[in-house]
């Protein structure tokens, strides 16, 4: 591309002196080897090494299979007949039997047919008609149309913020097609949605992690996602996960709030307030993750990792010296002088650094689309020059070039050697529920960003897709003192300064388990 482009004969690049090498430039990377997973020793494959980041479910059983015992099945897919409709249910039952998770393979109810305008109605009579007969239901599974709209929202929120159930979507031309390898996908979903582990670290169950089998340790994910550009009335959401299980670290319970429209910091990572009867009260994100490791494990954590996503490198150190002061306030409010060691690192995956392998035809040095191996580690001459910085291909190509994730270390009270934080980076990207593949950013990160994405649904549907407010939202803004342009558009300034919304929250049962997967 360099020579194509004809850089030596560009005039611009001729007047300033600028001359550009077509050779890529020349780094050391190491390939760091895969994890053996842990399968249940009731399977025919009781533990697993995957070849080339990715392995398959085939003679293995979940880890610890979650617990179903009353569910039900909604049919909001007009073209998907009752009977078809409980063929896939069966289909779904069975592969999570032989999967390893404890299911009742007979539904509470039978499948219920409802419109999907109607899914208020549905979702609460049918939750009802389950309550009746005293059975408190483990899982929802609905049948929606391909293209459907809000529904899916609108589902998620009900379920999730007013009725307390968890929920397994799945579309039409799924459910149709009833592949064997989408079911056995779906069942590893609705596994950790309902308390179980998929597969853990071997080097996690027999203690042998570096810097977090020694003692009890808590890995946080974290990640603000923004609205649109031009919604500029919509709220940015902060979503923070934090594991649940040691010393596995497999589990991750979530917690979201809305921010500030555009703002980087999460503002409720920890908060104090005066109480009229009880004075200083304090709480927050981390405080209340931090007592959920507790209640769960029976231990305090003693070490904390914090992995932090979302952040540009202009604002590197105003989100650390906020966060980090956050996560210090929240572990002395729970017990004076309780200071856990911290380290806190950054995820990126935008930027545009890529690693190519110097023999391409190398079959050993490449993957099947032709990029590098997963586990490709570069922390040298590419890095900054005094930090402690790497870049991480965890995961397998599978089209176009591979993006490397770029992991800083802006803070390290725990003293990983570089050897550790990448070999625990690069082994807890096979851990991730919702696939039996390596994933290319370390999952509490991921999970941050799938729980940010889920919480958008809760907000008001303030704005249309193209950012200008439907006129009652308008009048209403209008009315909350917020500007409302002539066009019915808010403005910029009502963003900055109107007190964001809350959004609902989680029912406890919801937020103990991985939800947002």
């Amino acid at each position: 591309t360099v020579h194509h482009n004809a850089y030596h004969a560009d005039p611009y690049a001729q007047e300033f002196g600028i001359k550009i090498d077509e050779k890529l430039a020349s780094v050391d990377a190491r390939v760091l080897p895969a994890p053996w997973l842990k399968y249940h020793d009731t399977g025919r494959e009781k533990n697993c090494l995957p070849r080339v980041g990715q392995w398959n479910m085939m003679n293995k059983k979940m880890v610890n299979g979650g617990m179903v015992t009353n569910w039900i099945c909604i049919n909001f897919s007009h073209h998907v007949p009752d009977q078809v409709a409980r063929r896939f249910c069966d289909e779904l039952a069975q592969m999570c039997y032989i999967s390893g998770m404890i299911f009742n393979l007979e539904p509470v109810l039978p499948v219920h047919r409802a419109r999907p305008d109607q899914v208020e109605t549905a979702l609460t009579t049918r939750n009802q008609h389950a309550m009746v007969q005293k059975r408190e239901l483990d899982l929802l599974i609905a049948i929606l149309p391909d293209d459907n709209g809000s529904l899916y929202g609108d589902l998620k929120r009900i379920c999730e913020t007013e009725l307390g159930i968890v929920s397994q979507c799945c579309l039409t031309k799924h459910v149709f097609k009833m592949s064997k390898q989408y079911l056995a996908n779906v069942a590893l979903k609705i596994n950790v949605k309902v308390g179980g582990r998929n597969t853990v670290l071997l080097d996690a169950i027999s203690r042998r992690i570096p810097l977090v089998s020694d003692r009890p340790t808590i890995i946080f994910g974290a990640d603000v996602t923004h609205p649109h550009p031009g919604e500029d009335s919509s709220p940015s959401i902060a979503a923070v996960v934090a594991s649940q299980d040691w010393p596995e670290v497999t589990k991750y319970a979530g917690l979201v709030c809305a921010q500030a429209h555009r703002q980087e910091l999460i503002e409720d990572l920890f908060k104090s307030w005066q109480d009229p009867v009880r004075g200083t009260v304090s709480g927050g994100m981390i405080k209340e993750l931090l007592i959920s490791f507790r209640r769960s494990t029976g231990h305090k954590p003693q070490r904390i990792i914090f992995y932090r996503d979302g952040v540009s490198e202009g604002q590197f150190y105003q989100v650390l010296l906020y966060e980090l002061d956050a996560i210090r306030k929240a572990c002395a409010s729970l017990e004076p002088n309780y200071q856990p060691p911290v380290t806190f690192v950054v995820v990126q995956k935008r930027h545009h650094t890529r690693l190519f392998a110097n023999n391409h035809n190398d079959q050993n040095s490449v993957d099947k689309s032709g990029n590098i191996l997963p586990g490709t580690v570069v922390d040298s001459k590419i890095c900054h020059p005094t930090e402690f910085d790497f870049y991480l291909c965890s995961h397998a190509g599978i089209k176009g070039t591979s993006r490397p994730a770029h992991y800083h270390v802006l803070w390290d009270e725990n003293n990983f050697s570089a050897d550790d934080l990448q070999s625990l980076t690069n082994n807890l990207c096979y851990t991730y529920a919702r696939c039996t593949r390596s994933v290319s950013i370390v999952p509490p990160a991921y999970y941050a960003h799938l729980a940010a994405f889920r919480a958008r649904f809760y907000t008001e549907p303030e704005t249309s897709d193209s950012g200008s407010m439907t006129s009652g939202a308008a009048a209403a803004a209008a009315g909350r003192g917020g500007a409302a342009g002539p066009t019915g558009r808010s403005t910029r300034a009502r963003a900055a300064n109107a007190a964001v919304r809350p959004l609902p929250p989680l029912k406890e049962k919801v937020k103990r388990v991985m939800f947002y997967c």
